[in-house]
């Protein structure tokens, strides 16, 4: 691609000068503009789109053409152009189309007619799906989202407007971006998209990607995957006649073809279904058009409504594809209220590619080097929609804002600004809020900056039966040496009022981007040491925020912990491909400690704490001792796809699961260390969407001791059990069972996480839950070390309670053990797994 470039841009200079402009408006018969028509060069699929004003812009070059302009439920209207070398208007006014309806007779046990053309065009669903084989074609994108209003306060912060862009009612453009991008396609799934030209109000990287919406799919994906997890059914898929009730509204010809518009009805709520109309012509069943919409009551997420147009026309033959498409969203939520359009316009499609044996690569998506280097005059010659009047202010503000801002980032004064805009530190940002600062500097011609954090002091406070109440200080300095580097400084300090023990530690990270040969990676490097506070399983099964409650309320110490001095390094590399290698060496001089309070603030003389070592070990001793231990381990995604920059690739996702192999060696008589063990644990995992029937994830672990000679508690394989009500750790824990009885240094054990997230299946056909949009989730914890030391739960729950919330049932079974029963909660759903993969 690279080396046809000057070529192609040298064809498009010379297109643009030898072009002329044919521009017009088309609206109706009451002249009422027609936004988003479909305005093209007949024989050909050289065209445009009218933006919302119903104005159309093209560049063509002399000669003779028929122009045909055509609009959902209008009349197709061709009119003959010459076109010379001045500019020429040519307007279209749009006739609706004379709807005529059969004379129907429908007896007893009858259906509307509708219903005979929907099954033709079912028929053929499958045919024209795969009726061409692979395909380019070029794709031009403008998407814009305006701000309607914006409350003053959101979740009791202040709504800074002036950031967001708009005004002090809320209102204005807070996104507008266009795309040239060249699709590449070959069934059954291999496509490749290369972005040409790429352009941002304001700077940036904009909306490159096209929506690819088929209905001759079964299910389809309605933008992206959290829009709708199931996918929607669409009103021709192979079973949509058990989804959709169907009514003709009336017949037109167009090119002596019989076009029928036919009315799409949901049959129920709550399911994943359209609303709207689809029009399919007579005798080859094909889709002609589509006027379908999305709402909150078919199962939409985040939107309020997504209304989905689409102008199908022949590009070669019988074949014929989509020449543009308008997607049409509304949002109002939480004060919130926006509105937007998402403009496709597709072309020069070419069918027959013949594309070479290794042209479809790992890579999916690619910016040209150029992308974000065209000037205005660049995206006037080749824009085929033309701009608003609010765009093409939105434009010239927002560019002429960023460019006033890059001259005065070389100015003197452009720092003190900077540090003065900051707002002061109050004595609630220090005590609970947290202190958030970025400090300013120049390097190179421009402004750089460090940044500072301190938790809040309320927030950082802790408590537990070993230390009392603890005092804590938790700072973090992320320091900028030199492009594509960092340095984060992260020191410790907490000190517990009832044993008096001070601890403190740092860590320290250097990140830095580089390459090994042609690729580029990441490499961490981590050294940290001093004096901290551990639990005995270093994945810390149970947090701060559960101990505390159930400490200090309900008087249940699960919280196990240890002192020890110690002294890490730690070297990872993430490669392009996203797979990891870590390499690491820790020392440690491990201190038991012991209760020194029982504080609570319910008394409760029928409980008493348990001693702060693991009583389910009890029969271990854990003595003052040192350990030295080397870990390794490396994560692997096979069939990874990339997007590929003009300077590296960025990992993009893969459809296969992920591996990781993990090593850990105790090794003795290193300064004094007592240890000497070998673990190993091999772990794959994955999230398969079934679309309609939901989404599997499942993690499944197989690991043991090779050597065991001396292993201490802090080193035991540890199942990462629950005892609260709080869990987060879905497919790494096991909700009900004790934190340290099934702790082994066994040679072999399995564990597996399985749930189904049924994403609102079944639970969309019962009342009141189907409005909520509470969705059902069910699954199984298990693992397996031997017949006396085994263990499996199941449960039930429901999620996106709130849109945030999940409630699991879970009953949990041991051999040596009654079977239990409990109830879970943690964070699930929309935002819940937002919240979730940030923790």
């Amino acid at each position: 691609m690279m080396k046809y470039l000057p070529t192609l841009f040298l064809l498009l200079f010379t297109t643009y000068c030898e072009a002329t402009v044919v521009k017009g408006l088309v609206t109706d018969d009451r002249h009422n503009p027609l936004p988003y028509a479909t305005v093209l060069i007949k024989g050909t699929t050289t065209g445009t789109t009218t933006n919302a004003a119903g104005q159309y812009q093209l560049d063509i070059s002399p000669g003779q053409y028929t122009l045909v302009c055509q609009y959902i439920g209008y009349r197709k209207t061709e009119t003959v152009i010459q076109v010379g070398s001045e500019p020429q208007t040519v307007n279209f006014a749009l006739l609706p189309v004379n709807l005529q309806i059969k004379e129907v007779v429908v007896k007893a046990g009858g259906e509307d007619p509708a219903y005979a053309i929907i099954r033709q065009a079912i028929k053929k669903r499958a045919f024209y799906q795969q009726q061409v084989k692979e395909y380019t074609c070029m794709s031009y994108i403008k998407g814009t989202i305006k701000m309607k209003g914006a409350p003053n306060k959101f979740m009791g912060q202040k709504v800074d407007k002036e950031d967001m862009g708009v005004d002090s009612a809320g209102k204005g453009m807070v996104f507008l971006s266009e795309s040239i991008t060249k699709i590449s396609f070959r069934m059954p799934d291999k496509m490749k998209l290369e972005v040409i030209s790429d352009r941002k109000s304001g700077g940036g990287i904009g909306m490159s990607f096209p929506a690819f919406i088929s209905f001759y799919d079964n299910n389809v994906s309605a933008v992206i995957t959290q829009m709708g997890p199931r996918g929607y059914i669409s009103p021709i898929a192979q079973n949509a006649l058990s989804y959709y009730k169907y009514r003709l509204k009336g017949e037109f010809l167009e090119d002596g073809r019989m076009v029928s518009k036919i009315r799409v009805i949901p049959r129920r709520k709550q399911e994943p279904l359209f609303s709207g109309y689809i029009f399919i012509t007579d005798g080859d069943w094909r889709i002609h058009s589509t006027d379908l919409i999305l709402t909150g009551e078919y199962q939409l997420e985040l939107m309020d409504t997504l209304r989905i147009r689409q102008t199908h026309v022949p590009v070669s033959g019988d074949v014929w594809r989509i020449k543009d498409q308008v997607l049409q969203l509304s949002i109002d939520k939480f004060g919130f209220r926006m509105g937007g359009n998402f403009v496709n316009v597709y072309s020069d499609y070419n069918l027959h590619p013949q594309f070479g044996p290794k042209y479809f690569d790992n890579t999916f998506l690619k910016y040209d080097s150029a992308f974000d280097k065209k000037e205005v005059p660049y995206w006037d010659s080749i824009r085929p929609v033309p701009l608003e009047e609010a765009e093409a202010k939105d434009y010239h503000e927002k560019d002429s804002t960023a460019r006033a801002n890059r001259l005065a980032a070389m100015k003197g004064n452009t720092l003190d600004s900077l540090r003065k805009k900051q707002k002061p530190v109050k004595v609630m940002d220090v005590l609970w809020s947290g202190v958030n600062r970025k400090l300013y500097f120049r390097r190179d011609s421009s402004i750089q900056f460090n940044t500072f954090h301190l938790k809040g002091l309320a927030q950082s406070l802790k408590y537990n039966t070993v230390e009392g109440l603890v005092l804590a200080l938790e700072p973090r300095l992320q320091l900028n040496p030199g492009e594509e580097k960092q340095l984060k400084i992260s020191p410790f300090v907490r000190y517990g009022l009832s044993n008096t023990h001070l601890n403190a530690y740092t860590f320290v990270t250097y990140s830095s981007e580089s390459r090994i040969r042609t690729r580029y990676g990441r490499n961490d490097w981590t050294v940290g040491g001093g004096k901290r506070v551990s639990q005995f399983n270093q994945e810390n099964p149970i947090d701060n925020i559960a101990n505390e409650f159930y400490t200090l309320l309900l008087k249940e110490n699960y919280m196990k912990l240890y002192e020890n001095w110690f002294a890490q390094l730690r070297y990872s590399r993430t490669f392009q491909t996203n797979d990891r290698l870590t390499v690491g060496a820790r020392y440690e001089s491990r201190i038991p400690v012991e209760n020194t309070t029982d504080f609570v603030i319910f008394k409760n003389d029928k409980k008493q704490f348990t001693p702060n070592h693991p009583d389910d070990l009890a029969q271990i001793p854990f003595n003052r001792h040192q350990a030295f231990i080397v870990d390794l381990s490396f994560r692997y995604q096979p069939g990874q796809q990339f997007i590929e920059m003009p300077d590296r690739k960025m990992p993009l996702g893969s459809k296969y699961p992920t591996f990781e192999i993990a090593y850990s060696k105790g090794i003795p008589n290193v300064a004094n260390s007592v240890v000497d063990f070998d673990k190993w644990k091999l772990s794959v995992f994955d999230n398969m969407n079934f679309k309609l029937f939901g989404e599997f994830r499942y993690r499944l672990t197989a690991g043991g001791f090779l050597n065991d000679r001396n292993v201490q508690i802090p080193d035991f394989q540890h199942f990462n059990g629950n005892q609260t009500f709080y869990n987060t750790r879905y497919l790494n824990s096991f909700q009900l069972a004790p934190y340290y009885r099934y702790s082994t240094t066994a040679p072999f054990f399995l564990t597996a996480n399985v749930e189904h997230h049924f994403n609102g299946l079944l639970t969309n056909k019962i009342p009141l839950f189907n409005r909520l949009k509470w969705n059902l989730v069910a699954g199984s914890n298990a693992f397996y070390v031997n017949d006396k030391n085994n263990y499996v739960e199941a449960f039930l729950g429901l999620e996106n309670i709130l849109k945030v919330l999940r409630v699991d049932v879970v009953a949990g079974y041991q051999s040596q053990d009654d079977t239990r029963i409990g109830v879970r909660v943690g964070f699930g759903g929309l935002f819940g797994n937002l919240i979730k993969a940030n923790q």
